[in-house]
């Protein structure tokens, strides 16, 4: 029987007034992002990933306090907590990213990862953090992440997350492979004349050398009032084969969604035999590792 999957992505623009408090801003970005799951529950969707810190602006493009009160713990903070119980409702995994704080001071760019019977499975933190750069202030708010590249066994399906930047790396992308995952979701936040003519040949690119599905995710709009560019949407889903096979428009709020046919990754790795002709014992050089 063929393993085919609906699958689906959701970008935005931010629904808050930048200067509502930190609560509201969330609330109003979770309720509009609950309607979107709810489309997809009734489109029979079984894989739903939302865009990087889906749950405010992209406030990186600031250094300011205040926004370190937007980070939850996970998987005891409000958000996942709801998304599990809206996970068990309609029998969806739902890939959430959100602000964490493992202690005090301690904050990272997090995806949860949740079953569809509600189950937290585990996480994903941002491993590639980008350097400090007017409109990009990463390094204020997220330390690199900890957990190397994990990978999920879901109810549909094998999954990992790729957050954002790390997207520009090769290294972990073929872990997550290595590891076993049959669809690589990335949620995003990248704006137009910076990285938009790698959008679609990066991720394309993994999925071609490794074999896998990817699920890419960019929010929309013009952020006010720092404006650092377009997010440009355009979130899609390309096959093993770096076929893009359902994208998002530019600058509207989306559920993209797509059948994913697993079915085609033996088909492809049968044909490419990327994985059975590497050469680890001659790759030393890239950790210093000789």
């Amino acid at each position: 029987m063929a393993r085919t999957i609906a699958c689906g992505l959701i970008q935005a623009a931010n629904a808050g007034a930048i200067d509502d408090p930190i609560d509201k801003i969330k609330q109003a970005n979770i309720e509009k992002n609950m309607h979107f799951i709810e489309e997809a529950a009734r489109r029979s969707v079984k894989i739903v990933c939302m865009q990087e810190v889906f749950t405010t602006p992209y406030f990186c493009a600031e250094q300011k306090t205040r926004w370190y009160d937007a980070v939850e713990k996970i998987p005891d903070g409000p958000t996942v907590k709801l998304m599990q119980e809206t996970a068990k409702k309609h029998g969806m995994v739902l890939i959430v990213p959100i602000y964490e704080e493992e202690i005090t001071g301690v904050y990272y760019n997090t995806a949860a990862v949740i079953d569809a019977d509600g189950t937290y499975l585990g996480k994903y933190r941002k491993n590639h953090i980008p350097h400090t750069a007017p409109g990009f202030w990463e390094k204020f708010y997220f330390k690199p992440g900890n957990l190397g590249y994990p990978t999920f066994e879901t109810a549909f399906a094998k999954i990992g997350v790729y957050i954002c930047y790390d997207r520009h790396f090769p290294e972990g992308a073929r872990a997550l492979g290595l590891a076993g995952a049959e669809i690589v979701f990335n949620p995003s936040a990248t704006v137009a004349g910076l990285s938009e003519y790698l959008w679609e040949l990066e991720q394309p690119a993994h999925a071609v050398a490794n074999g896998y599905f990817i699920g890419a995710i960019n929010r929309v709009g013009h952020e006010q009032p720092w404006d650092i560019g377009e997010f440009y949407g355009k979130s899609y889903f390309c096959n093993p084969r770096g076929k893009i096979i359902a994208q998002g428009s530019r600058d509207s709020d989306e559920l993209i969604t797509a059948d994913l046919d697993l079915d085609q990754i033996r088909e492809v790795r049968n044909i490419w035999q990327f994985y059975r002709d590497r050469r680890p014992e001659t790759y030393g050089p890239l950790t210093g590792r000789e």
